[in-house]
């Protein structure tokens, strides 16, 4: 909780931030290749406040019209994906990812599974390794001295 806002967050840089207090509805994961490629990733994970309750309390993000009906926002220092919004409608979606404690807001649906890359199912069940198995502790000091903080 940051200035006494019940949720917040912003961009990997720190140039933009963003609160809302209102509890977030329809978290999903979209699969759509918009997503996909807004993103980067293989999918886009989202959930959604009334617009007027989305502050930015810091910068201001970059507008891009993804297509006749939707824009999105990022960062236009760092590029991370802030906001998805259907510009004919009075909500707006944040990315989970870019919440200061994204495990606060739990998924419940999937959309767009028509895209949804064939072996998605098999993600969770890959072998993995925690970062300080992986790399020296100087490159993870390193690394975390870059990632802005979830707090201003």
């Amino acid at each position: 909780m940051e200035n006494g806002h019940k949720y917040t967050g912003g961009c990997l840089c720190g140039a933009v931030r963003y609160a809302f207090d209102v509890e977030p509805i329809d978290a999903d994961i979209c699969h759509c290749r918009m997503c996909q490629k807004a993103t980067g990733g293989f999918f886009a994970p989202f959930t959604g406040v009334p617009l007027d309750e989305l502050k930015w309390t810091k910068g201001q993000p970059k507008l891009y019209r993804s297509s006749a009906v939707a824009e999105r926002s990022f960062c236009s220092d760092c590029g991370t994906p802030l906001t998805f919004r259907y510009i004919d409608k009075p909500r707006i979606s944040v990315s989970i990812g870019s919440l200061d404690n994204p495990a606060a807001v739990k998924p419940s649906a999937q959309c767009s599974i028509e895209s949804r890359v064939p072996y998605f199912e098999e993600l969770a069940g890959l072998p993995g390794t925690r970062t300080e198995d992986d790399m020296p502790q100087e490159y993870i000091d390193k690394i975390r001295a870059s990632l802005h903080s979830d707090q201003d």
